[in-house]
């Protein structure tokens, strides 16, 4: 008989370091690749893994969030799936999510609705494909209270992860840091480190036991990797999934193993470049393991004009259904649905999301302009960077971020 699995979606993340793009929304919301949610990446990992019965645990500003999920994820419900949001209850007290494991612990009449024998506990907004099948069947197999999944980085990078280490065994977790500069390497790699994706599968009865004992400690701070993992690790009940041992399918030589934590403006920013390569370092063309999302009726693009340099045309970039590309020049972009650029405007290394539009000769460069920004004729994006900090929002690496709805004044 199949084990019963349930699994809950930790979204409630406030995404400080995505502002503005956070501004209106909730981290997992913010659109990605055109035509998706963050959230859609971890959602469609386990419907195309056949877990069809999925909690998603919400809290900051999560309107729009909500609304996603209740339009796109609608699952049969003749076999009890669902994926539904669940917000926070007060269910133990007049207060909110505290962490990460106090969600868990505020929601644990789902657990007890289910009565599941494994829950899956993933994040809401990393940029991967994963079948989650093989780590829970490796969790079956090992016997242990809970399983890490863990992805292979440089020891020189361990200062900026949760850092996994295991024992001889290369298997069981020995201890779990958060970003230390003086970890160990791996037993078959000294030059790596496993970093934690934030992907754990759970016993039930452990996990259980252990939010419990957690939610118990006022001192703690309620966190699944900062205090539950760690309490685990302790009971020598924790192990390591390697993520390079999961197979895909449909996966490419160039992509397998890919994961991204789009934690920062820079880091959504080379995720959505990772997309338009010839040979994407993340391919959003596997038709194999599908990315799912809500897909409006929209028409197709359409690129208009052919007289003299005013050419409608795309070059390296992804176009959405319902993008007008009017006598003007994209390159090296994201456009996403019901974005407008005009004739003789010139758009190099932008997202630019649902709704934007790009007056006549106007310049937009390496910027993400969030949904309904318009650009008035001949202004200037990503141009002069002195002038954009002035008014606008730019990354570390230099990337120029609009907000939602926001007029950009010439």
């Amino acid at each position: 008989m199949a084990a019963k699995v349930l699994a809950i979606v930790l979204a409630g993340g406030e995404g400080k370091r995505l502002m503005p793009l956070t501004t209106d929304r909730a981290k997992p919301a913010v659109p990605f690749g055109g035509m998706y949610r963050m959230v859609d990446f971890v959602l469609s990992n386990l419907a195309n893994a056949g877990y069809l019965k999925i909690v998603v645990l919400t809290q900051y500003k999560s309107h729009s969030l909500d609304r996603h999920i209740t339009q796109t994820w609608r699952m049969s419900t003749m076999l009890g799936n669902y994926v539904t949001p669940v917000p926070a209850q007060q269910r133990r007290g007049p207060w909110w999510f505290a962490g990460s494991a106090d969600a868990i612990y505020q929601s644990f009449n789902l657990i007890n609705d289910e009565q599941p024998d494994y829950v899956i506990v993933f994040g809401a907004d990393h940029i991967y494909r994963m079948d989650p099948r093989q780590m829970v069947e490796d969790h079956i197999a090992s016997g242990a209270g809970v399983t890490v999944a863990g992805i292979r980085q440089p020891l020189s990078m361990a200062d900026q992860f949760g850092v996994i280490e295991v024992g001889e065994d290369g298997r069981r977790i020995r201890a779990f840091r958060e970003k230390p500069t003086d970890a160990v390497g791996l037993p078959d790699a000294p030059d790596q480190i496993y970093a934690s994706m934030g992907n754990y599968v759970f016993s039930t009865g452990a996990l259980c036991e252990a939010v419990e004992r957690d939610a118990e400690d006022k001192t703690s701070k309620h966190d699944m990797g900062g205090s539950i993992i760690p309490m685990l690790v302790e009971r020598g009940e924790a192990n390591v999934y390697d993520f390079k041992d999961n197979e895909v399918p449909g996966s490419t030589d160039r992509d397998r193993g890919y994961w991204r934590d789009v934690g920062t403006l820079d880091s959504f920013y080379d995720a959505h470049m990772d997309l338009i390569n010839v040979h994407p370092v993340f391919n959003l063309y596997n038709f194999d393991w599908p990315i799912y999302s809500n897909q409006p009726p929209y028409p197709p693009a359409k690129f208009v004009h052919q007289w003299g340099e005013r050419v409608g045309r795309a070059v390296g970039s992804m176009v959405s259904p319902g993008a007008v590309i009017s006598g003007s020049l994209v390159e090296n972009s994201i456009v996403s649905p019901k974005v407008k650029v005009h004739s003789w405007a010139h758009v190099d290394g932008a997202v630019l999301m649902e709704g934007v539009e790009i007056g006549r000769h106007a310049v937009v460069r390496r910027a993400i302009l969030d949904k309904n920004v318009f650009v008035p004729e001949g202004c200037e994006i990503g141009v002069d960077l002195e002038k954009d900090r002035q008014r606008y929002t730019v990354s570390d690496n230099g990337i120029v971020v609009i907000g939602k709805g926001q007029r950009v004044e010439p």
